[in-house]
């Protein structure tokens, strides 16, 4: 398996009302991952990319969503991971203050 770089692990912000209310109120922030990162590789990757302390990193895989038409049925989105970022108290990002 290849070795993940810093900027291949965070692929995207995940920009929600859940995730705002997150980011507003309890200082966590979401993100879409790749599916093969480990929390250890997505904290060096905030740390570095953002220059922000993480206190702590929360994965979760989103499990495929499927849709049917009649007797058929198709894939609407495919499976993704997801990483919740808790930052020390104090620290934002930039990025969701918009």
């Amino acid at each position: 398996m290849a070795e993940l770089h810093l900027y291949d692990i965070i692929l995207r912000p995940v920009v929600t009302e859940k995730s705002s209310m997150l980011s507003e109120e309890h200082n966590k922030y979401v993100f879409e991952v790749a599916p093969n990162a480990n929390k250890q590789q997505i904290k060096l990757a905030v740390e570095t990319i953002f220059d922000k302390k993480v206190v702590k990193v929360n994965t979760i895989v989103m499990p495929a969503k499927r849709g049917q038409r009649g007797r058929k049925t198709y894939m609407r989105s495919k499976e993704w991971k997801k990483a919740i970022v808790t930052l020390e108290p104090g620290e934002t990002i930039e990025l969701f203050n918009v």
